[in-house]
């Protein structure tokens, strides 16, 4: 499980490099940087996704942000906070990383040293985010009671995390143990994290593996060939109510007609106990090119109006299970 062939996140020699998961799966291309600029347009392309490492990639930033600075070094991370916050409303761990960072950097008497002091808190957050991917998986070993078809969407594992992911952490150990036959992906419009990313993964692990459209999940269920569905989140609600990638609530709904266990794998760093429920996360809204064009070649009508949000919120009453770190909870939610 411990694939030596790609990472997302690395942090050497005063540099980030990352994996621009844009390319993605037909060319590996690393960024190497050590400009906050670059990594908080690396997040909003998309090159860097996946709510566990947009927190990490943040983290490293703001360090960056205050590399070799002696003068108005309280200014250039001010800026570089309010840059980086305005990249990705909706995954909480952004904003949990920002604020550790700030924290530290708040807490230094001296800012000589913030430089330091910030980039040993930031491999903290990403040390941190591996120990938890890796409790993830062993603690959602408990959800398989058989060797188990499982379904996921777009992708929550070692391109989205710090460490061996989270929902496909959890398939990728259960695979391990045994307990899983295969895995249908799907696709994941309108980016295809799914066929992309997600296949690539599981492609590198050697867990056989079918993509599928979104909207062929129904079909899947139907035929009795999904024995439990897994996927990540982005915010979780104090009450459970989870955000993920837009397709995710339908997979809910679907696995609640059909019987099918439906859950979340996401470390306690994504849950929000500052929002009540599910109404209060911001939900955040994408550009129409991305639903009208596919690598940049249009499909379909430039004047077309386009609904493109990038989440749904599923509802907690329809999550059989919420996974992190910590342990495996049932309902009723009460983070």
């Amino acid at each position: 499980m411990n694939n030596s062939d790609f990472f997302a996140l690395s942090f050497n020699s005063g540099y980030l490099t990352f994996l621009d998961q844009t390319k993605l799966p037909g060319i590996e291309d690393y960024v190497q940087t050590d400009d906050y600029e670059r990594i908080a347009v690396g997040i909003e392309r998309l090159e860097i996704r996946g709510a566990p490492a947009i927190g990490i990639a943040a983290a490293y930033a703001l360090a960056l942000a205050v590399k070799n600075k002696t003068v108005g070094i309280e200014e250039d991370f001010d800026k570089a906070y309010s840059r980086i916050a305005r990249t990705r409303p909706t995954a909480v761990n952004l904003f949990y990383a920002l604020g550790v960072i700030k924290t530290s950097f708040e807490s230094l008497s001296d800012k000589s040293k913030a430089y330091d002091v910030l980039l040993n808190k930031a491999k903290e957050i990403h040390s941190d985010d591996i120990d938890k991917c890796r409790k993830i998986s062993e603690n959602g070993l408990a959800v398989f009671n058989k060797k188990s078809r499982v379904l996921t969407h777009c992708n929550a594992g070692m391109l989205a995390t710090g460490g061996m992911g989270t929902a496909v952490g959890v398939i990728a150990y259960a695979f391990e143990k045994g307990m899983v036959e295969k895995v249908y992906a799907d696709e994941t419009r309108p980016l295809f994290q799914g066929s992309r990313l997600t296949a690539f993964e599981l492609d590198k692990l050697g867990i056989p593996f079918s993509i599928q459209i979104d909207s062929a999940a129904a079909v899947l269920m139907q035929k009795g060939l999904v024995d439990l569905v897994i996927t990540g989140a982005d915010r979780i609600a104090a009450n459970g109510d989870s955000a993920n990638k837009i397709g995710t609530y339908n997979l809910a709904v679907l696995c609640n007609y059909h019987k099918i266990p439906f859950y979340i794998a996401a470390p306690t760093s994504t849950i929000d106990t500052g929002t009540e429920t599910g109404a209060g996360i911001k939900v955040e809204e994408r550009s129409k090119d991305e639903i009208t064009r596919i690598n940049n070649s249009l499909i379909t009508k430039e004047h077309f109006n386009v609904f493109s949000p990038a989440f749904d919120v599923t509802p907690n009453e329809l999550i059989t299970g919420i996974i992190t770190e910590e342990k495996l909870h049932y309902p009723p939610y009460k983070f």
